[in-house]
């Protein structure tokens, strides 16, 4: 039985793009490659043929873990969140309290995380320790470095 991989529709779209984009593009690419690969000749002592087909099978294994997480996705409903605590798909504008650095993520899933966009992954540790609490707790998160304290400012929509 495969898990289920909760993603928003958006992500779950990003991915069907990129699994098109593998299928219809590179996937012809690397045949193209083979072929001219073979018709140079002896297979034994080709190390064009070689890579190329082990292009080919990266590139298969790549598709066959998009087309799993494609079928197994389910889509997270974000008209129904709640917004007196932090879960995922939420905004969370914290500060650091040592330093009074103030931050805002969005807290998404694995695939769609992207730090240079505010979107941090449910799995950090920082998501972790915000998961459930409310505005204006302060709570103390291990970092590589040690510990934080972080105060939340505010929760809102993603």
């Amino acid at each position: 039985m495969a898990t289920a991989h909760y993603i928003t529709e958006e992500g779950l779209q990003r991915l069907r793009a990129e699994l098109a984009q593998l299928k219809n593009v590179e996937r012809p690419a690397v045949s193209r490659l083979i072929a001219e690969a073979r018709d140079k000749g002896d297979l034994s002592e080709n190390a064009e043929y070689d890579a190329a087909k082990e292009m080919q099978g990266l590139l298969e294994m790549k598709i066959s873990a998009l087309e799993n997480k494609v079928a197994n996705a389910r889509i997270i409903d974000e008209t129904r969140i709640d917004l007196s605590q932090v879960q995922i798909l939420t905004k969370v504008k914290i500060k650091n309290v040592a330093t009074k650095a103030v931050m805002e993520y969005t807290l998404v899933t694995e695939t769609e995380a992207n730090i240079k966009e505010g979107k941090l992954a449910v799995g950090t540790p920082i998501a972790q320790a915000l998961l459930g609490r409310k505005k204006g707790e302060i709570i103390d998160v291990k970092v590589p470095s040690g510990i934080i304290k972080l105060q939340i400012l505010s929760i809102s929509k993603g």
